[in-house]
């Protein structure tokens, strides 16, 4: 898909649905949270989640304390359901619509946090983008989670890229270090099994 359709797929998928008609939707994401909390940095940390559209990670890190956050999604959508959960606290956070693979990043992060939007980047020039951004963007740490290799072929109708631990740490070795890598059961709205691996990364 080019950018318009990949654009024109997810606004008609966020205008369309609930969170509880689509497979990502989490009532906690736990996961990243523990993961960002373990970095260690103080709550005034920059932190980017790319593809956080209507995640619900953004509640939860304003509710913890931190108060630079950054969200990017593509689906304008996406980021006007998310002000309306968040309300007055829509205010506290900066809002990006924009292609991964078109970011450019005006600051360093201290934390580049994506459940989204990696495995859906299938093409060697499109990684290879992602990849050059996130080196760009991040100062400290990314943390990453994608389809396993024991996950589904594809994601809201799209073909996706899936991850063992060892392809992860493979694909971000040259400018990022691996501090640690785990698989994780998500348990879809739906009741099905989808089976993640998260890695999170220093940047050497």
């Amino acid at each position: 898909m080019n950018n318009s359709s990949t654009k024109l797929h997810w606004e008609q998928v966020y205008t369309n649905k609930n969170p509880s008609e689509v497979s990502w939707t989490q009532a906690v994401p736990t996961t990243s949270i523990d993961l960002i909390n373990n970095f260690n940095l103080p709550k005034s940390a920059k932190i980017i989640d790319i593809g956080g559209g209507d995640s619900k990670l953004v509640d939860y890190l304003l509710s913890m304390g931190y108060s630079n956050i950054t969200i990017l999604d593509i689906s304008k959508k996406a980021i006007e359901k998310a002000k309306l959960r968040l309300g007055v606290n829509a205010k506290k956070v900066k809002w990006i619509i924009c292609n991964i693979t078109n970011f450019e990043p005006k600051v360093k992060y201290d934390v580049w946090h994506d459940r989204a939007t990696f495995h859906f980047l299938t093409t060697a020039p499109q990684i290879e983008s992602y990849l050059e951004i996130a080196d760009k963007a991040v100062d400290k740490f990314i943390t990453i989670g994608t389809f396993s290799d024991k996950g589904p072929d594809k994601c809201s109708g799209l073909e996706i890229k899936k991850y063992a631990d060892i392809d992860l740490e493979l694909a971000f070795e040259n400018k990022f270090t691996k501090i640690k890598c785990i698989n994780e059961n998500h348990i879809t709205p739906f009741n099905t099994i989808q089976n993640f691996t998260f890695c999170s990364f220093g940047k050497k």
